[in-house]
């Protein structure tokens, strides 16, 4: 769920850079050769660390059961990792996907994946603009045309399309900013809430999607999985500005979330359909975080309404978390880790659940088939 602080999403930006990333080796044995990340601050690993923006997760208490990080902050919005690392280390990537903007996200390293998400990114550009600065989708795609390049002189233009084609994908979580840090702003976005009604606000995000998703297509992607929004109106930063009660959620950002995805949904078909040889999955986030949320109690859970690490209101939902905030003692007890983004417990779950489950929450195949075609 791409909220709100999201935009800091830069993720972490790896402290000690060698030890992050590693150097460049992909065994014989491990089938994906890279992962390119596409997003928000969900997957965001640090490159809102490089910019000059309000969304930002490079503080204590960020990071604190990182290990590769040693627990300190990295630009992750998250305690620990985040859901694309966890993939990425279930299917057999050496190392975390660098974040584009990193100092060192150049040479060989990039040959194990390339992070470009972005706390506060979405698909449209006006979404995050309070922020003030943030990569939105359109930007992260024209950075993957310079890794491409870069890609084609490391191997060669023929092994560089074939190592793109069949050892690489591509992961996109995106589109919950549109609707928090967009549509949904109170005051900021009432110009657009009054000239646009949500499905052709819905409309515009789709046919967007469907451009930035055709360009990497283009630049030789061919295995995607794509994310749809989650339950944003479940969130602790929701909850609490709209007071509701332990079990309720926002009806309105729940029906856009519900609208969104349906139009997903059928994009990716469309997709699958009109663009040769490629193959787009769809990682059912929505009903994957509801079930947490619904029968959290069932996944060792203790809560899944208050954020772990944060202030304000009934569920700590208003202040994002930092330095002086108020710090949950049982981090993995908490679906949430602060008023917008799931903790590494969470993330877990639901990772996994896209790596090997079944297309209950990820169709028409699952992470790792994907990964084996």
């Amino acid at each position: 769920m791409a909220l709100k602080c999201y935009n800091t999403l830069a993720l972490w930006f790896f402290l000690v850079n060698m030890s992050f990333y590693g150097n460049y080796c992909v065994a014989k044995g491990d089938k994906l050769g890279a992962s390119f990340i596409f997003g928000d601050s969900l997957v965001d690993a640090g490159n809102n660390n490089y910019l000059s923006t309000l969304s930002r997760a490079d503080s204590t208490p960020n990071g604190i059961d990182f290990k590769a990080s040693g627990g300190n902050p990295t630009g992750r919005f998250t305690n620990g990792r985040t859901i694309s690392d966890i993939v990425g280390e279930e299917l057999g990537v050496p190392s975390y996907a660098v974040p584009y903007l990193a100092p060192n996200a150049t040479g060989k390293v990039i040959l194990n994946g390339v992070n470009y998400a972005s706390g506060g990114g979405g698909i449209l550009n006006a979404t995050g603009s309070l922020f003030v600065n943030r990569l939105g989708m359109d930007i992260q795609v024209d950075y993957f045309n310079i890794t491409r390049k870069q890609i084609d002189k490391l191997l060669g233009e023929a092994n560089a399309r074939e190592y793109i084609m069949n050892k690489s994908m591509f992961s996109i979580t995106v589109g919950s900013n549109d609707f928090l840090n967009n549509y949904l702003v109170p005051v900021a976005s009432i110009g657009t809430r009054v000239s646009q009604d949500p499905n052709a606000f819905v409309d515009d995000m789709i046919n967007h999607l469907r451009v930035q998703l055709t360009r990497l297509y283009q630049m030789d992607g061919r295995r995607f999985v794509v994310a749809n929004v989650g339950p944003i109106g479940c969130i602790p930063y929701q909850k609490t500005i709209n007071q509701l009660k332990e079990g309720e959620c926002v009806d309105l950002a729940e029906n856009l979330a519900i609208q969104y995805n349906a139009r997903l949904k059928d994009l990716l078909a469309e997709l699958n359909d009109n663009l040769h040889g490629s193959t787009f999955v769809l990682a059912n986030v929505y009903d994957l975080v509801r079930e947490l949320i619904t029968n959290y109690r069932k996944y060792g859970f203790r809560t899944a309404s208050i954020a772990c690490c944060g202030d304000g209101g009934q569920y700590a939902g208003i202040i994002p978390c930092g330095p002086t905030s108020t710090l949950c003692s049982d981090r993995y007890k908490h679906v949430f880790w602060d008023p917008y983004h799931p903790s590494e417990a969470a993330n877990i779950l639901l990772a996994k659940n896209l790596v090997d489950g079944d297309n209950k929450y990820v169709s028409p195949i699952n992470l790792r088939q994907l990964r084996d075609l």
